[in-house]
């Protein structure tokens, strides 16, 4: 009897600074924005196929092109150096041990489902109106513009950011690379015409990283309109998580209107 071939499973690891990387071969470190900068020892995204030189307004989401262009694994994902899907792996970073996804949970996990998530984040408001609230709006509108002319499949579901609370975001998942490469040609085509209709100059370097941040919404709006089974998994943090920052700065800006000028 021949022996039964076990999927391939690739998880990169994307980082812009040194830090410490899992010793499995089942997580890939990559430089992500690495285009012109100095090299730090990983993967590159400025390599193969790649839109390294638009990490300024694509932010993670050069990672995922990076990934979907030129991994050829059975399932591909995407971790953030400091923000990993939890498990029962060790691994030890800042002086601490931490619990990640091992090989042998993707693998079941993915068994009774297509895409593996993090838990979704409850806003207490609409997707969008949080968008608005905390950035500036015309792209999220634009996109919606493009969606109802070009892809009108998708409408439905985009229309329901102005009511839906919850959503999978920070762009972290796994995913089988046969619905990668759909999701992929479907969100980068419509962030490409995004980027042709808009003027990022407008913005500062904070609110450029729009199309990061867009695509974050559009994950859900491709799940849901394509019946996507996932699977949802809590998220490690490696550094602490300063949440009544978070919320100190987002009433801030709702009672305010002041827009967000950083990451918090």
């Amino acid at each position: 009897m021949a022996p039964v071939k076990l999927p391939t499973v690739q998880i990169v690891v994307m980082t812009h600074r040194p830090y410490a990387m899992p010793a499995d071969p089942l997580y890939l470190p990559l430089q992500i924005g690495a285009a012109g900068q100095p090299d730090l020892g990983f993967w590159r995204d400025d390599t193969g196929n790649n839109l390294s030189s638009l990490n300024p307004y694509y932010s993670e989401l050069t990672g995922l092109y990076w990934a979907w262009q030129n991994l050829s694994a059975d399932y591909v994902g995407l971790v953030h150096y400091r923000r990993y899907f939890a498990g029962r792996a060790n691994f030890v970073a800042n002086g601490k041990r931490h619990k990640i996804l091992s090989r042998d949970e993707v693998t079941a996990l993915l068994k009774t489902a297509d895409v593996i998530l993090p838990r979704q984040r409850y806003y207490g408001e609409s997707l969008h109106r949080h968008y608005a609230h905390t950035t500036y709006s015309e792209p999220l509108n634009l996109t919606g513009e493009i969606i109802r002319t070009r892809y009108p499949a998708y409408a439905r579901e985009f229309e329901q950011l102005k009511h839906r609370q919850r959503a999978h975001m920070l762009n972290l998942l796994v995913m089988k690379k046969d619905l990668l490469d759909q999701y992929c040609t479907w969100l980068f085509a419509i962030l490409g015409e995004l980027q042709k209709r808009l003027d990022v100059t407008q913005y500062n370097p904070f609110h450029a990283r729009l199309f990061g941040r867009i695509g974050e919404l559009l994950l859900d709006v491709w799940l849901r309109t394509n019946r996507i089974k996932y699977r949802e998994v809590k998220i490690v943090n490696l550094e602490p998580v300063n949440y009544l920052r978070k919320l100190g700065y987002y009433l801030r800006s709702r009672l305010t209107g002041r827009k967000y000028q950083a990451s918090c």
